[in-house]
């Protein structure tokens, strides 16, 4: 296949995507990067309609780069995440509605451009995490005790609260209380893994980042944010809090961080979607729950979901050494990895009808 990447300067030594472009080209795919931010690119003749299967994305809140993967979107060229579902989750303000709308447990959201505005937030739902509209990677989120607290320097050394970037939406959220820790759960075009590490909001809270088992309820939860946003490769920030887990982030292309052999998984996943699009399902994850009954363990397997027209389980992405695992070299050729089987699969739910299928960046 040929395939396009977009990356920007953020992550031009980032292992995700640089790995799976090295892996993709070991597998004998073609592969052009270009890089916004740092190059004349010449679009009148990059973005020509069959000029690639598909364009994926690797990008900052607001770079260069989604103008350009919307551009091939525009002409018919196949995208790895939707334009739209990048969209959709990048405006952290217009995602808490969304999700809120579908829903989804994400807590009650404020927006304002200055901090002093969230003053009128009633000092009840104090304390508050704020973060900006567009932010990623943690950058400039803090927790605010007390209304007085508003205008403190968002982090040392960064600027203070009234003269922060001008234009710039803010958001704010009443605290989840919680561990400290954060629970991070990727998706790998329906297989999902999940993951604990330190919460920024609690830095001396010592927490080795690593895989953990998933809970059926978070696996649903997980696939369902899939489904309402539109979205195959992504990641999902949440808390347990005390009335159960609530989304705090959502992100496309994240890092895959503790995903096991998350470089063979994440180029099979892309050639997967480049050749043949979203797997939507006809069941949605709650009916599929409802027919085969409730997942027992902490590590449950897939739930099986007949695919439309098929009357067999959803397919998840094919690992090495397993049937229909022909996305992955076998044995012994370059870039063969032994990916052991992920600690959750859950199928695709419905999501609605688009015209192409992207990969965009994320955390």
């Amino acid at each position: 296949m040929k395939l396009c990447f977009l990356v920007e300067e953020q992550y031009r030594h980032d292992g995700m995507p640089l790995e799976v472009i090295h892996q993709l080209r070991a597998w004998d795919h073609q592969v052009d990067v270009l890089w916004p931010g740092r190059s004349l690119i010449r679009i009148s003749e990059a973005i020509q309609a069959g000029s690639h299967d598909a364009w994926v994305l690797k990008t900052v809140s607001g770079g260069p780069g989604l103008t350009l993967l919307e551009a091939a979107a525009s002409v018919g060229l196949t995208t790895v995440n939707d334009v739209r579902a990048i969209r959709g989750v990048r405006d952290k303000a217009l995602a808490a509605v969304i999700a809120r709308g579908k829903g989804l447990p994400v807590p009650v959201t404020y927006a304002a451009v200055r901090p002093e505005e969230f003053a009128e937030i009633p000092e009840a739902e104090f304390p508050l995490v704020v973060k900006p509209a567009d932010g990623s990677s943690g950058r400039a989120v803090r927790l605010v005790a007390t209304p007085d607290r508003l205008l403190d320097p968002v982090e040392p050394g960064g600027p203070a609260g009234p003269d922060g970037p001008a234009g710039g939406l803010l958001i704010a959220q009443p605290y989840v209380p919680n561990s400290g820790t954060d629970l991070k759960v990727y998706s790998v075009a329906g297989e999902l893994y999940a993951t604990e590490r330190c919460s920024p909001l609690h830095p001396a809270h010592a927490v080795r980042e690593r895989q953990v088992p998933l809970t059926p309820e978070v696996a649903r939860l997980t696939a369902e944010i899939g489904a309402v946003f539109g979205l195959d490769l992504y990641g999902v920030d949440i808390l347990l809090g005390p009335d159960g887990p609530v989304i705090v982030d959502i992100n496309d292309f994240p890092s895959f961080r503790q995903v096991p052999d998350a470089v063979a998984r994440v180029s099979a996943a892309v050639l997967d979607l480049a050749r043949h699009g979203t797997r939507g399902r006809e069941t949605s994850v709650r009916e599929a729950v409802r027919e085969t009954g409730p997942v027992n363990g902490r590590e449950a397997g897939p739930v099986p979901v007949p695919t439309a027209g098929q009357q067999q389980p959803a397919r998840p992405v094919p690992v090495t050494g397993q049937p229909g695992a022909a996305a992955l070299p076998a044995a012994g050729q370059p870039g063969a990895t032994a990916a052991p089987a992920p600690p959750f699969a859950v199928p695709s739910v419905p999501r609605p009808a688009r015209p192409a299928a992207s990969i965009g960046g994320g955390r």
